[in-house]
């Protein structure tokens, strides 16, 4: 009902209760009452009515949530006028004026209005709530037994939404076999079995933080009985205290990982970032879009995005302005890394203090068939930037690199470990060895004073879900689309993170990095792909196999069924945050590294493909192919005394 008629109802039943008041009084004896103190006394309760109901604001609520609040406003309310009124009684008589309204009417009046407008709502109420000639949906919710209440009276109360709450699920068995506002109390491991007998219909998560464990659980044996699982978020982020039907949003594969949420609140991040003038390359891409969001939000000096993708960066711009409005700060920069000019222009005109490298090409199968391209990009680009990282001067650069650079069965894997080593040679004080390499000649210069080095640092993790690319996204659009859903291999398996929990992390190892380190993050246990699989079709709604086909197409070159974030060579140190670590990384000759990187980058810039491949994998050892055609140039029998000197420890 709109404010309007809510307002006249309310005066209506004031004018309708204070005429039943009178006739109380009077006995019903209509002969006894004079109409004209009557219509008087009428005109009177309504223009007071009115006022205070406009003050107290009574027809603000919608009225199918009124609470136990709203109805004492609409006492307050009636309480007030009636005791102006019979202070103006009171005044009057002083005067030897004339009443319209005794004051005994005035008091019956207030008793009956406060009952019939407090009524009429919890009516209604009640009425909206049982939904009489509704087809209700049976629903169970997962919470917090001392929330249960205000959750079972919202859930069934949802604007364009019929539901009945059967039973309470709760983690805590001090509240099993008890109930709430009649409804049942049980533990959550008694869900199977009670699916069995019930025709639920809808699970609702209304639990904060709630283990992943147990989401697992929940998940799965509703998906069996193709039980629909929806989440909703904490009471204190409900709309005007009321929840809406947008709010509650269908469970997520990533709330599925299967650990914890990585959550981080550090304020020396803010400190670091807040005032500093800051550099994200790869900024229309799916982690350097949400690193420019979240450092949008700590107030740095300016904020520079580059990428060479026009649309994405447009993109990126446009979600930072809706977001925080526009802001001379945010400086949108369209180039390619691997422009040395380019990118020089960038850290003249802006002079960037902490540079967060995200650009790369990162799709194995294409990259197996690109080795040119992806070492122009992510190696020929990343020398380019660091270089100009440390002739300017800034204060910290972060590359982002992958797990597929340890052990790498892949051009884009061995691409990014030949990029860390550069980023470790400048860190060790090598740059001298690359001068005539990635650096404007004009401006080459050596930094000799220790207190202006940069802080060079690495982090590696597996893949991002949700991402471009990835293989959340091409799920969802095979899923769409009736399938067939592909994954190459029924046993691979790889590391999770989503993209929130990625650029938390970022954020975290480029504040502790003290240089030269490689940043590792614990993402918990891997998952297996065919699962995720499995997950994402019964979440749509379908089952596996029989409405949607799981097809398997066979590993795509370069890959392989498990991604690492350690070789042999490499050991892990602990951080004050448990879930990073730092990698103690191997030494290098970085004089036969840089000999070795020159001749790379001559043959990737004339497309030299097998010369391009056969360099990486002399640069880098472990490097052996997986299903690709370049497995031909792996050594028969690879040992540690067949590494050279370079890379022994």
């Amino acid at each position: 009902m709109p404010k309007w008629a809510i307002f006249i109802l309310d005066i209506g039943l004031c004018i309708f209760t204070f005429i039943i008041a009178n006739l109380l009084l009077s006995n019903f004896d209509i002969v006894i009452i004079n109409n004209e103190d009557l219509w008087h006394g009428t005109w009177i309760i309504m223009i007071a009515g009115a006022i205070f109901f406009s003050i107290f604001k009574t027809y603000d609520g919608i009225i199918r949530f009124s609470e136990t609040r709203e109805i004492l406003r609409i006492v307050y309310a009636l309480l007030i006028s009636v005791i102006v009124l019979l202070i103006g009684n009171i005044l009057l008589k002083s005067f030897s004026i004339k009443t319209f309204i005794p004051n005994s009417s005035l008091i019956v009046y207030f008793f009956i209005a406060a009952f019939s407008i407090s009524a009429y709502r919890l009516l209604i109420k009640n009425v909206y709530k049982s939904g009489y000639g509704i087809d209700r949906e049976e629903v169970l919710i997962f919470g917090d037994a001392e929330n249960a209440g205000l959750l079972r009276n919202t859930i069934e109360t949802i604007s364009e939404t019929a539901y009945r709450v059967v039973a309470f699920l709760d983690d805590e068995n001090r509240f099993a076999g008890k109930s709430v506002d009649n409804i049942r109390i049980m533990n959550y491991k008694c869900l199977a079995s009670f699916l069995e007998t019930k025709h639920i219909q809808t699970l609702f998560i209304a639990k904060e933080n709630p283990a992943p464990s147990i989401v697992n659980f929940l998940v799965e044996k509703c998906l069996e009985k193709r039980v629909k699982v929806k989440n909703i978020p904490s009471p204190k982020t409900w709309m005007n205290g009321h929840l809406t039907k947008e709010q509650i949003k269908e469970v997520r594969i990533e709330d599925l990982l299967g650990r914890p949420s990585i959550k981080l609140h550090n304020q020396l991040v803010l400190d670091l970032m807040k005032g500093k003038r800051i550099l994200i390359t790869g900024a229309a891409g799916s982690i350097g879009s949400e690193l420019a969001m979240q450092i949008a939000e700590m107030g740095p000096e300016a904020l520079i995005l580059c990428d060479q993708r026009e649309t994405g960066l447009y993109d990126v711009e446009y979600k930072i302005q809706q977001k925080f409005g526009h802001s001379d700060n945010l400086k949108i920069v369209l180039c390619n890394i691997k422009d040395k000019y380019a990118v020089a222009k960038i850290f003249m005109a802006y002079a960037p203090q902490i540079v967060f490298h995200a650009a790369a090409y990162k799709h194995v199968p294409l990259m197996e068939h690109h080795p040119s391209e992806a070492v122009r990009n992510n190696v020929q680009g990343t020398m380019v930037l660091a270089s100009l990282a440390e002739y300017y001067g800034v204060e910290r650069f972060l590359f982002i690199s992958t797990d597929k650079a340890i052990n790498p069965t892949n051009i884009m894997g061995a691409s990014k470990r030949i990029a860390e080593i550069f980023c470790h040679a400048l860190h060790y004080g090598y740059q001298h060895l690359f001068q005539n390499g990635p650096l404007p000649s004009k401006v080459y210069h050596i930094h000799n004073n220790q207190s202006e080095k940069v802080k060079f640092i690495t982090t590696r993790f597996g893949n991002v879900l949700g991402s471009n690319g990835s293989v959340i996204p091409r799920f969802k659009e095979q899923i769409e689309k009736g399938g067939p859903v592909t994954v190459t291999h029924p046993e691979v398996i790889r590391y999770f993170m989503t993209i929130s929990e990625a650029c938390s992390l970022v954020l975290e190892a480029v504040t502790m990095g003290n240089g030269g380190e490689v940043f590792l993050f614990d993402m918990g246990e891997p998952v297996k792909i065919a699962d995720l699989a499995n997950k994402m079709i019964r979440l749509a709604g379908f089952e596996p196999e029989k409405q949607i086909k799981i097809q398997y197409t066979g590993l795509r070159p370069g890959e392989k069924l498990y991604e690492e974030l350690l070789n042999k060579y490499e050991e892990v140190l602990e951080t004050h945050h448990k879930k990073i670590l730092i990698n103690k990384v191997q030494s290098h000759d970085f004089v036969i590294f840089a000999s070795l990187l020159k001749d790379l980058l001559y043959h990737a810039e004339n497309n030299e493909e097998d010369e391009v491949v056969k360099l990486m994998k002399q640069i880098i050892p472990e490097y052996k192919s997986n299903n690709s055609v370049y497995s031909m140039f792996d050594s028969s029998h690879p040992n540690e005394n067949s590494l050279p000197s370079a890379f022994r420890n």
